[in-house]
């Protein structure tokens, strides 16, 4: 049985760094016959900028956001894969804003009872990959965190590939020529 991924890319170029690190997973994992799906985030159309904290989501047995807009089917999507990897450049020691909108979202994905003091989520057992570049040599490990938390909490395995030192836009097959098979290497890994 093939494994689902689906990666969410954050970056609004459609040919930068996060582009070309998202083909070469995908190079990677269908190579190994994955079903892969791209969403660009930075495309979708939405209504709220995030999560609006209605909690709506938490009084329904559904894990889904309320907000019926284009970032809600690939939130459902989320539950179902095996795969979720989160592709965005460094943006202020943080990930893209478009991604952003997505990853606070994830709060439909989670059921609280605060009184038992336990937490649900679909996401349990799955992996979480982020794959990130940045211009220079400092902020990723900040926009690394927030992920690997998430994922410790979730219970979900996580790997990540942080590219330093890759240049603007478009540069990194030149500027960070070891990233290019690391990362094939690590799409083929998840699609195992």
């Amino acid at each position: 049985m093939s494994k689902k991924i689906l990666i969410l890319n954050g970056s609004p170029k459609k040919d930068g760094n996060t582009a070309m690190m998202a083909d070469w997973f995908c190079q990677g994992a269908r190579s190994k016959g994955a079903d892969i799906e791209i969403v660009r985030t930075a495309f979708l159309k939405y209504k709220t900028l995030g999560c609006i904290s209605c909690r709506t989501c938490q009084e329904s047995d559904k894990y889904e956001c309320c907000v019926n807009d284009e970032a809600k089917p690939f939130l459902a999507k989320m539950a179902q894969v095996d795969v979720i990897v989160f592709a965005t450049p460094l943006y202020f020691f943080g990930p893209s804003a478009q991604l952003k909108l997505i990853f606070d979202r994830m709060f439909s994905l989670y059921k609280w009872d605060n009184d038992a003091g336990t937490m649900q989520t679909p996401l349990k057992g799955k992996t979480l990959v982020v794959l990130a570049s940045a211009f220079e040599d400092i902020g990723l490990d900040a926009l690394e965190k927030p992920f690997a938390l998430t994922a410790e909490y979730s219970g979900m395995k996580f790997e990540s590939i942080l590219a330093a030192n890759a240049g603007v836009s478009g540069e990194i097959t030149k500027k960070r020529p070891d990233i290019r098979d690391k990362v094939i290497s690590l799409g083929m890994k998840m699609a195992q």
